[in-house]
C-alpha cells in the first residue's frame, strides 16, 4: 500500500499527518488523532512503513505508551506493528507478489513498496503467528526460506 493510500486512509478516519524534523532515533509518533513523521526519513518507502505502524497505533493503542519498560505498553507496540505487517505484507499480499513473479525478499520489498527491514520483521511476525508455514486458499506460504507454492490438485467431490 503506497504512502499516498495510507495518507488517504488516515484522512478518511480524521487522522491528521504532519512531517516535522525530529531526533534521528524517532521515526514517528501518534497521539490524539495526529501522526508525526520524521521529516529526515530519506525515502517514501521508509515513510510508508512508519506511517503504517503509526496508523496501527490509531487502530490498536490506548493512552501514552512511550514508557516501554511497562509490559502493557510493549504489548500495544507489538499490536500496532502487527497491524502494519498485516496491512503492508500480510499473506495475501505475499501470494499476490509471488503470482506476479517475485521470488525473494528483496523483490518482495520492492513490489510491496516497503523496506527490506520491514519485510524481515513482517516475516518474523508471520512465523510467530502461523508457525513454519500457512495455507491460504490454494496456496502454501513457507516462511523460511520464503516461498509460495500453489496446490494445483483438484479435490474430488
Amino acid at each position: 500500500m503506497p504512502y499516498e493510500k495510507l495518507l488517504k486512509k488516515a484522512s478518511h478516519h480524521g487522522v491528521d499527518i504532519y512531517e516535522k524534523p525530529m531526533k534521528q532515533r524517532i521515526k514517528g509518533l501518534y497521539a490524539d488523532n495526529v501522526i508525526w513523521i520524521n521529516k529526515h526519513i530519506p525515502t517514501t518507502t521508509e515513510k510508508t512503513c512508519v506511517l503504517a505502524e503509526e496508523l496501527g497505533h490509531y487502530y490498536t493503542s490506548i493512552g501514552d505508551i512511550l514508557d516501554q519498560s511497562q509490559i502493557e505498553n510493549r504489548k500495544q507496540e507489538y499490536r500496532a506493528r502487527a497491524w502494519a505487517y498485516q496491512r503492508l505484507a500480510g499473506p495475501e499480499k505475499i501470494i499476490k507478489a509471488f503470482e506476479c513473479g517475485v521470488r525473494n525478499r528483496y523483490e518482495l520489498a520492492e513490489f510491496l513498496n516497503v523496506t527490506e527491514e520491514f519485510i524481515g520483521d513482517a516475516i518474523k511476525y508471520l512465523k510467530q503467528k502461523y508457525g513454519f508455514s500457512c495455507k491460504i486458499g490454494n496456496y502454501y506460504i513457507i516462511f523460511e526460506p520464503l516461498r509460495v507454492l500453489k496446490n494445483i490438485r483438484q479435490e474430488r467431490r
